[in-house]
């Protein structure tokens, strides 16, 4: 598994490494079962601390995506499609917030935000 962790970006390592982890099981490059590595050998590949390994896996515990076994380590979970759909909206939702308050600063309209995202479904077609 490669994460890939930016000083530049604004939001802490630790939840670069979450959101990273998410968008793998997400997208099916890690699957129900499979195990995460460690999270001392993830802070040690990572060369971060183990407290913010820590913090990353016990979120993506708590939001469902990984179950930790002790003595055994760290595995996705079978994922409830319904929860799956939920969380795809959510990540679609803070896009869109983004894209809008873009769009404010350019001076863009609603009507020509919309009209830009019908194009860009049109072209996905």
């Amino acid at each position: 598994m490669h994460i890939h962790l930016s000083n530049a970006s604004d939001k802490p390592i630790y939840e670069q490494i979450t959101t990273q982890i998410k968008l793998a099981i997400l997208a099916n490059k890690l699957l129900a079962g499979d195990t995460l590595p460690s999270i001392r050998a993830l802070a040690k590949e990572l060369k971060i601390s183990v407290m913010t390994t820590k913090r990353a896996y016990a979120d993506l515990e708590r939001d469902g995506f990984i179950e930790t076994v002790a003595g055994k380590g760290s595995f996705v979970t079978e994922r409830n499609q319904d929860f799956l759909r939920e969380e795809l909206l959510r990540q679609i939702e803070e896009h869109l917030q983004k894209a809008v308050k873009t769009g404010k600063i350019a001076g863009i309209t609603k009507e020509e935000l919309q009209e830009l995202l019908s194009l860009l479904l049109e072209e996905d077609n």
